[in-house]
């Protein structure tokens, strides 16, 4: 799922996605009915205007092309969606027809049974094609394709351009250069952090991970087993435990900071840089570093590599209690078409999930660049298992971070711990 005011932290949404029940029946039956009431439920916003605008517009011309078809959205509270998804869980007749979810939420929300799998509507659709197939996965669970990619949420780095210069300072070409340039910051401008990040950070600490060539988990005949304890794991998360250090982001100030926390103390003027989402680029346009800042794609573990961004998201599902399956999918892919793309776009500042978007959005607006060029070289996901959500909710990886940031345990015995409360998970 994608990380925005309005959704904090991908951490939370998996947190209550994790108290939705399964069902214990088979999913109800559905239906192809071609008019009627076609119930939608997308996710409210902190502004909802400009998203409920561009979703209007949708309406409209979905209307006006489906006679005797109404389309009723209901914007759901971020606070109570657990309780709004686990209802429709138990009970199809107070399920949507359409209804946005983050992708974080796929495998619990499989277990259900009461979403359909779009794999056909998918492959039918004639949009379909131009799907990045690395966003296509991360809306899979057990072969199926619970949902049509709508946004996809990745994270590049924004530095301090007034500083760098200030400084001599050139943009990071490895991992290693930035604890440097960080750690330099630092010292030059002691007001500064060099690098605004935090131990409960997991996903600006996950590209440390998997630049270092490790993985959070392997599964073997259906059954997942962590990892976060090999060689390769331990380096990308001691890494950048070190960067959460007294000559780089102070551990009494920084150990306890999210993403979003970090994005604003980078906005506020606070830190020469920090590893922040494409969504966060109009909170950073309103604060202090407007016009003194850029962004580039996060630097992996060699020259010229690009570190492997988690691939955050929201998808459009389809219940399969719907009585209207073809509009409802019909209806699902007019939002997440090339149309609705840009104007969410243009709306929310939403990366597109269609590679002929993308192209066309950053040849005109360079910012857009390093998030399409981050997403191009590749992107991971989590452990696709409802499994992750405990695991994150348990904050077993920021745990081990605080730990190895701070000394009170040294990265093997912080990481044996975590991948023996992750394993304790997997079952």
């Amino acid at each position: 799922m994608k990380l925005r005011s309005v959704l904090p932290a991908v951490a939370t949404l998996a947190l209550l996605a994790a108290c939705a029940p399964t069902q214990s029946g088979p999913a109800a039956a559905g239906g192809n009915q071609t008019d009627g009431t076609l119930r939608v439920w997308l996710f409210d916003e902190a502004n909802r205007a400009p998203k409920e605008a561009a979703v209007k517009e949708a309406i409209t011309e979905f209307e006006a092309s489906h006679s005797g078809v109404k389309v009723d959205v209901q914007w759901v509270p971020v606070e109570g969606r657990a309780d709004k998804f686990s209802g429709a869980f138990n009970d199809p007749s107070n399920a949507p027809d359409v209804a946005e979810f983050g992708n974080t939420d796929v495998s619990s929300y499989a277990q259900t049974g009461a979403l359909s799998d779009l794999a056909k509507d998918i492959s039918n659709w004639s949009d379909g094609k131009d799907l990045l197939p690395s966003v296509v996965d991360t809306a899979k669970a057990n072969g199926k394709i619970y949902g049509i990619p709508w946004y996809t949420g990745i994270r590049a780095l924004y530095y301090r351009t007034d500083v760098f210069a200030e400084l001599g300072l050139k943009p990071p070409a490895t991992l290693t250069e930035l604890t440097e340039d960080a750690r330099k910051i630092r010292e030059k401008k002691p007001d500064l952090y060099g690098i605004a990040t935090g131990g409960k950070y997991t996903y600006a600490m996950l590209p440390f991970i998997w630049a270092n060539g490790g993985e959070l988990a392997k599964q073997d005949n259906g059954k997942w087993t962590s990892t976060v304890d090999s060689p390769q794991a331990k380096a990308g998360v001691t890494a950048y435990a070190n960067l959460i250090k007294d000559d780089i982001c102070p551990p009494a100030a920084c150990a306890n900071l999210t993403g979003t926390q970090s994005v604003t103390a980078f906005a506020g003027g606070k830190a020469g840089m920090v590893i922040g989402g494409d969504f966060n680029r109009k909170a950073v346009e309103k604060g202090a570093v407007k016009g003194k800042y850029a962004i580039m794609p996060l630097p992996g573990a060699t020259p010229d590599s690009v570190a492997p961004a988690f691939a955050g998201g929201n998808l459009l599902g389809v219940f399969g209690a719907s009585q209207r399956h073809g509009l409802a999918v019909q209806f699902a892919e007019l939002l997440a078409g090339v149309k609705y793309q840009e104007k969410m776009y243009a709306a929310m500042g939403n990366l597109p999930t269609l590679a002929s978007v993308q192209k066309k959005l950053a040849a005109s607006d360079p910012t857009l660049k390093a998030f399409v060029d981050t997403l191009t070289a590749g992107t991971k996901f989590v452990p696709s298992t409802p499994a992750w959500s405990k695991i994150d909710s348990q904050n077993v990886l920021p745990t081990a971070v605080q730990q190895i940031a701070t000394g009170g345990k040294d990265a093997n015995a912080a990481l044996a711990d975590a991948a023996a409360a992750m394993n304790k998970n997997f079952g």
